[in-house]
C-alpha cells in the first residue's frame, strides 16, 4: 500500500520500469534497515522507497486485444520538409486500415494544426478513437491518458509519424515511463534529418523500446494463417510501394 501511494504522487517523476524496497530507520542502528517481515505501524516512525535497479527483458509481444496505435503528427504542412514523407504516409495509411480490420483503436494527434494543417488527406481516419490538436511535443496529453484509461487491458502501443526526434521520442518515453511497451514503425517514421532520426532509433533502442516495422507489426498481431482476417492483412502488405531506401537510414 505504502509503494501504491507513492507511485500514485510520484509516479510521473520516476522510472517505472523498477522494483522498490521499503526500508525503516532504526533507531539503534541510527540507519535504515529492510523492512522486517510482518512489519506494523504501530507508532510514527520513517520509512523510505529504494529503488532497485533491475534488468527489464521486453519481449514484445502483440495482441490486438491489448494493443493501440498511434499515429503522430501526419500533417500538411511537413510534407515539403520531412524526408521520405510519401513513404510514411503510404505505410501509415496501410498501418491504421490494419488497425480498422483488427479492431485496434487509433489515436491521432496534430500539432498546432491553426498552423501547420491537418492530417494528410491521403491518411484514412476513420474509426479513429481520438483525433486531437496539441503543442505539447509529446502526445501523452490529458485527454489520451483518459482515452487509454477507457480501454481495458492495454499493454503495448504502435507509434508512428514525425518527427522521429522530437514528438515521436518524446512520446514513446513518456509511455514507457507509465508502464507501457512501445513499439516504433521505423518505416513509418521520419525527420527533417536523417541524422536526427537514426539518433533518435537508437537512443530509443536502448531504453528498451522496440525499433520495428510495419510488415512486422500486422504479421505479429494476426500471428497465424488461420486468423480470419489474415488474408486481408496479407493483401495490405503485398500492396505496398517498393522500399524506398528509409529503412537503410535506420
Amino acid at each position: 500500500l505504502l509503494i501504491q501511494k507513492f507511485l500514485s504522487l510520484y509516479g510521473d517523476q520516476i522510472d517505472m520500469h523498477r522494483k522498490f524496497v521499503v526500508q525503516l530507520f532504526a533507531e539503534e542502528w541510527s540507519q535504515y534497515i529492510d523492512l522486517p517481515k510482518g512489519f506494523l505501524v504501530n507508532e510514527r516512525c520513517k520509512v523510505r522507497l529504494v529503488p532497485l535497479q533491475i534488468q527489464i527483458t521486453t519481449l514484445g509481444n502483440l495482441t490486438p486485444s491489448s494493443t493501440v496505435f498511434f499515429c503522430c503528427d501526419m500533417q500538411e504542412r511537413f510534407r515539403p520538409a520531412i524526408k521520405y514523407f510519401g513513404d510514411i504516409i503510404s505505410v501509415g495509411q496501410r498501418l491504421l486500415q490494419g488497425a480498422r480490420l483488427l479492431g485496434i483503436p487509433v489515436i491521432v494527434t496534430e500539432q498546432y494544426p491553426k498552423g501547420l494543417g491537418s492530417t494528410v488527406q491521403e491518411i484514412d481516419l476513420t474509426g479513429a478513437k481520438l483525433v486531437l490538436p496539441k503543442t505539447k511535443f509529446s502526445m501523452v496529453l490529458p485527454e489520451v491518458e483518459a482515452a487509454l484509461a477507457e480501454i481495458p487491458g492495454v499493454r503495448s502501443i504502435v507509434l508512428f509519424g514525425v518527427e522521429t526526434h522530437v514528438c515521436i521520442q518524446q512520446t514513446a518515453l513518456e509511455l514507457i515511463g507509465r508502464g507501457l511497451e512501445v513499439h516504433i514503425v521505423a518505416d513509418a517514421t521520419s525527420s527533417r534529418s536523417m541524422m536526427d532520426r537514426m539518433f533518435a532509433l537508437e537512443r530509443l533502442a536502448r531504453t528498451g523500446i522496440i525499433v520495428t516495422t510495419s510488415e512486422a507489426i500486422l504479421l505479429q498481431l494476426v500471428a497465424d494463417k488461420e486468423h480470419p482476417k489474415f488474408k486481408e492483412i496479407q493483401n495490405l502488405i503485398k500492396a505496398s510501394a517498393p522500399e524506398s531506401g528509409l529503412l537503410s537510414k535506420v
